[in-house]
């Protein structure tokens, strides 16, 4: 794996010890990144204390993202603190607090429950590549990483149409934005991780996991591997690319064995 040094990272969605995005902000500070790490809450602080604590250089931001001053908030953090944004890693977003087939049968319920969903998995990753995009282009220099999902792009499962739609737009805009920034030196790529055991897990997404051909669930750092992959200065000819984490199982023919 190849890495960049002493560049500006924000990560969202790394309020989690267990998560996808603090994963990554681990492994981009590491690398001797900058990394700013957003959460729509306090704790958000501790793990910015943890990143310090291991000699990473991080600052973190509360911040709903679904909002444009939220957005804004976090981008000065870095233009503030480290000079700029080089990395971006959108990985916001959550799956559904209640089932939306269900919820169908109340009109008004199901559209709040739609509209909500692409917000915070589809709005905030369009905001944020959009804050960033021209301060890149200045630079001359860019990696967006979007964290997207298996569920919608490669295949789905029942009861969330809203969670897949948004994670399908989320392919469809790095697609857009790859051809639109190429000629700017920043990539944008997408990561598509299945079933990951992290600490929103359910039984049942574990046992999901333990069903797949390599017989377990991921882990938030073999995404954050991959994501970290395509930050680097190596990564400059990979774009516009969906990139399956999922331990082989969207490939798997033969079911029910």
């Amino acid at each position: 794996m190849t890495t960049t040094y002493q560049r500006a990272a924000i990560i969202t969605g790394a309020g989690s010890t267990q998560g996808i995005g603090f994963a990554t902000a681990r492994r981009l500070g590491d690398a001797g990144n900058r990394v700013v790490i957003t959460s729509t809450t306090d704790r958000i602080f501790d793990r910015v204390a943890e990143l310090r604590n291991a000699g990473i250089r991080a600052e973190g931001v509360v911040a709903d993202l679904t909002d444009q001053a939220g957005v804004d908030a976090v981008v000065a953090r870095a233009s503030t603190s480290f000079g700029g944004v080089d990395i971006l890693v959108n990985n916001a977003g959550m799956t559904a607090v209640s089932d939306s087939h269900a919820a169908a049968a109340n009109r008004g319920t199901f559209i709040d429950h739609w509209h909500a969903s692409l917000d915070r998995n589809l709005t905030t990753t369009f905001l944020l590549t959009h804050a960033v995009a021209g301060l890149m282009q200045a630079a001359g220099y860019g990696r967006i990483v979007n964290v997207s999902s298996v569920s919608g792009p490669v295949a789905a499962y029942g009861g969330d149409v809203a969670y897949h739609a948004a994670k399908a737009g989320i392919l469809g805009l790095t697609r857009s934005m790859a051809l639109d920034t190429a000629p700017f030196g920043i990539t944008v790529n997408a990561v598509a991780p299945g079933w990951i055991d992290t600490a929103s897990a359910s039984d049942h997404e574990r046992r999901m996991g333990a069903a797949t051909p390599v017989g377990r669930s991921g882990t938030a750092d073999e995404v954050a591997y991959v994501i970290a992959s395509l930050t680097g200065d190596g990564a400059s000819y990979i774009t516009g690319q969906l990139i399956t984490i999922d331990g082989a199982n969207s490939i798997s023919e033969e079911r029910g064995r």
